[in-house]
Formats: structure tokens, sequence, C-alpha cells
């Protein structure tokens, strides 16, 4: 191997590392929705100006990723985008969830990567501590419940629970508004 490739490949190694620690170790903490927003979409994310992420997410490949629209991203969610990762409209993804793109073959001799893209539907709620998997499509609305772990699509308008996820009921379909809610009740505050 020439010094020219060996070089190339620790610039190559370099940045990724630089853009791994700043996606990771530092935009998670900003105390501001628009400078994590601006970073993420400085190392080359599809994010909109209404995206709410809470401290501690993690990003893996800031390039894949695309958020449309009046997204949450609770504390603690780790989003694989190394191999696409689209993020619909108005979708909720709860505290410490977990969205992979890319994980290991084990018949594979080196247990070289595989993978396929994913995508979360719009108004979908992913809930806390749940596990969707490479190639998995979330369809609009579908519920994903706590500590579920997805290993095939979820078909729009339904609730899934266990491992691995299978249906256990319908969502109603309605025109849906995310957001706090506007009365006097605080109690989700505290």
């Amino acid at each position: 191997m020439g010094i020219l490739r060996k070089i190339k490949q620790h610039v190559y190694g370099c940045k990724n590392g630089l853009i791994w620690w700043i996606s990771n170790s530092f935009l998670p903490y900003l105390p501001s929705q628009h400078l994590k927003n601006w970073g993420l979409r400085k190392l080359g994310s599809s994010i909109t100006k209404n995206v709410k992420l809470y401290s501690g997410f993690s990003v893996r490949y800031p390039k894949g990723l695309v958020i449309e629209d009046g997204v949450s991203i609770g504390p603690k969610v780790l989003l694989d985008a190394r191999c696409g990762l689209t993020i619909h409209k108005n979708a909720v993804i709860a505290y410490e969830a977990i969205i992979w793109s890319l994980n290991h073959d084990y018949n594979d001799l080196h247990f070289c990567g595989k993978g396929a893209p994913v995508e979360i539907g719009a108004f979908a709620w992913i809930c806390s501590r749940s596990i969707i998997l490479p190639g998995v499509k979330i369809g609009e609305g579908a519920v994903v419940a706590s500590g579920a772990i997805v290993t095939k699509d979820v078909e729009p308008w339904t609730v899934v629970a266990g491992i691995p996820a299978r249906i256990i009921g319908k969502r109603e379909k309605k025109a849906y508004q995310y957001g706090y809610c506007h009365n006097d009740d605080f109690s989700h505050f505290m």
C-alpha cells in the first residue's frame, strides 16, 4: 500500500471521527434547538426548522438522516442513518428508542455489516425503549409500544407490541395535531 493511500485513509478516518464526535458528544447537549438543527444540517442531515431534539440523542452518519416538520426526538434516542433514515412529519420518537439501519451479518465470515433504509411514517409514535431494525417501514399513524422490537413493516394506523412486535390493536385515524396540550393542566411537566 502506497504512502499516499495511507495518508488518504488517515485523513478520512480523522474526518469521520470528528463528525462522530460533533454529532454525538457536542451537538446533543447544546441548549438551543436552533443550534442543534443547524449543526446537524451542517453535517449533512436534511432537517426542517420545526424539529424538537431533546438532550442526549445520538446520530450515526448524519448525511443519511432526513427529518420532516414537527418531529419530536426524545432524550437518549439513537438514530442510525448509515443506510438511510427518513422520519416523516409529526412523528414522535420517545425516550431511549433505538432505530438501526445497519447491523452485522452473523453468518458472514468477517461479520460484515448489512442493512437497509428505515422509514418512520407521519404521525407515527415510537414509544420509549423500543427498537426498530434495518429495512423496516413504520406506517403512517402507527404506534410501536414501549420495549417492542420491530423486525418487519408495520401497517398504517396499527398498534404493535412485543418481541418480535405483533399487531395488538388499531389506532383511530384522526386529524392529529401534535404539540403541547393547550389547557391549564401542567401535570405532564412534573
